[in-house]
């Protein structure tokens, strides 16, 4: 922890606001007062992934809870995203630091030419000695609004600025082997695999109703960033300082695996499946046991409506999506594929038929 250089905080709703709604200016500068200094030595770069933009709005537009229909979700959004980072602008104003906000869908993590774009912007920003801030665009998103509280966002942004250390920091100081209000309980200090969780109940939302994500996403974050070779700590925010400087404090989550292509992490983990591809079970053996691209050959059905370049899921027979992929042709151009050889539709279609329906290279395995 002490050697990470560029580091990924994440930060939930219910450590910046009150349980009524509405940002807590002391809180947020506390957190400012320790990110600030950890950057101050010129060593280490850091993106802060923030959520707290619905909670914000709540008590402004005179909403006790955080509402569940989308509408005034996004409204709150809206009122709260500025309040928010116009809190940050000031925090880190103290220092002389620029903040840059930076607002992202699970749309800009899925598409090649938009996650390339989200990352060129965040290199430039560290490089110009700003300070990112990073947020779901919740005043427009549809199913990206219950993307997790953030928590997979700031794996992913992790994967994506190439961080040696990612933080989750929200109201709980670590997982526990049971509910942590009850005597007896005491923290899981580190977790070198999923074995180390077997039996463990993971708690969901918080009681303040501000935020969404609980310590189910946080532990879902956590497993994604491991399995991308990123180490993870999980505390809470109080101890932000503590878990920055390498302290024996939270849950600590050892890389487990590599990192991937950018493309193929945010395949899994973001994209939104568009439509879905049904496969026969040659293929499936092809594309699952022997790592094979998907060829027209091998397709039984297509469902859904989707564009060359979208995200499909790869069933079986009984409706089991095996896999995820990036796929080159529209779907109303499948069925005239289905069945058929590449060298046949080149002979009657043209050479641009003589290709791969999903590219080995565009394509993920789903562990289900």
């Amino acid at each position: 922890m002490g050697e990470a250089r560029r580091i990924v905080v994440k930060v939930g709703s219910s450590s910046l606001t009150t349980a009524a709604g509405g940002l807590d200016a002391d809180r947020v500068d506390a957190l400012v007062d320790v990110l600030a200094k950890i950057r101050s030595g010129g060593e280490k770069e850091i993106v802060l992934v923030s959520s707290g933009a619905i909670a914000a709005g709540l008590a402004p537009l005179g909403l006790r809870r955080r509402p569940k229909d989308l509408a005034r979700q996004q409204a709150a959004a809206s009122v709260g995203q500025g309040l928010l980072v116009a809190r940050y602008t000031a925090s880190f104003a103290r220092y002389g630091v620029r903040v840059g906000q930076v607002l992202l869908t699970s749309d800009d993590m899925s598409r090649r030419a938009h996650h390339r774009n989200a990352s060129r912007t965040l290199d430039q920003l560290l490089a110009m000695g700003a300070f990112p801030v990073v947020n779901e665009n919740d005043t427009v998103a549809t199913d990206e609004i219950r993307f997790g509280d953030n928590d997979r966002l700031a794996a992913l942004v992790a994967h994506l600025v190439h961080a040696d250390l990612l933080v989750l920091l929200s109201d709980v100081d670590g997982v526990y082997d049971g509910d942590p209000s009850r005597p007896g309980t005491s923290r899981i200090a580190e977790v070198r695999g999923p074995e180390d969780l077997a039996g463990v109940e993971i708690g969901s939302a918080g009681k303040a109703g501000v935020g969404t994500g609980g310590m189910v996403t946080k532990v879902e974050a956590a497993r994604i960033a491991a399995a991308a070779g990123i180490p993870v700590v999980l505390t809470s925010a109080v101890h932000a300082a503590e878990a920055l400087a390498g302290g024996d404090t939270g849950t600590y989550f050892h890389a487990t695996g590599k990192r991937s292509a950018e493309r193929l992490l945010w395949l899994q983990h973001a994209s939104t499946p568009q439509g879905a591809l049904i496969l026969d079970d040659g293929a499936v053996d092809a594309v699952v046991r022997r790592r094979t691209s998907l060829l027209p050959a091998g397709i039984a059905a297509v469902e859904g409506e989707f564009s060359a370049g979208d995200p499909v899921e790869l069933r079986d027979t009984t409706g089991r999506a095996v896999a995820r992929g990036l796929v080159n042709f529209d779907a109303k151009e499948i069925p005239l594929l289905i069945g058929r050889s590449t060298r046949e539709l080149a002979r009657e279609l043209g050479p641009e038929y003589e290709r791969e329906v999903v590219h080995r290279d565009d394509l993920v395995l789903l562990h289900t």
